[in-house]
């Protein structure tokens, strides 16, 4: 059976340089400016979604509006300034993704081929060693060695 192959990539040095370049500018200067958060962070503090976007909007438009209505202790400029945070980062996180999605994809997609590849030939040096051809009984024991399958069965002493 032959191989399937469905991606087939390659970046020359100069496109990994300009990837690694665009990269370097967004750890650069996006990076120190982003929050991490630890898992309890995010467990344990409200969220906004899909569904409470046109809430928060409201809520600030009717805010600004009203300022008679906001508590002393509520900041107006900062409830502002998180509002424009996250239409900016929706959109850069939109775009993101799709890049982070596509290389994982491919990544996935090029380790699997890889793999059914290195499967037909660790096969095929198994079948050639049961054969006698030459050189194979060493590939098919160094390749039987490193093969994440089943563990073989320690021999019986």
């Amino acid at each position: 059976m032959a191989q399937q192959n469905r991606i087939s990539l390659t970046l020359d040095e100069g496109e990994l340089a300009v990837v690694n370049q665009a990269i370097g500018t967004l750890r650069e200067k996006l990076l120190p400016k982003l929050a991490i958060l630890s898992a309890a962070d995010r467990h344990e503090m409200p969220k906004m979604g899909d569904k409470t976007v046109a809430f928060v909007d409201k809520a600030h438009d009717f805010a600004a509006e009203n300022p008679a209505l906001v508590p002393p202790f509520l900041d107006m400029s900062e409830f502002t300034v998180d509002r424009a945070s996250v239409e900016k980062l929706r959109a850069l996180s939109i775009q993101l993704n799709e890049v982070s999605d596509a290389v994982n994809d491919s990544m996935m997609l090029s380790g699997s081929e890889a793999y059914q590849a290195a499967l037909m030939f660790y096969n095929s040096s198994k079948n050639a060693a049961r054969s006698g051809v030459k050189n194979a009984e060493n590939v098919y024991k160094e390749l039987s060695e490193r093969f994440p399958g089943r563990p073989v069965k320690a021999a019986a002493k």
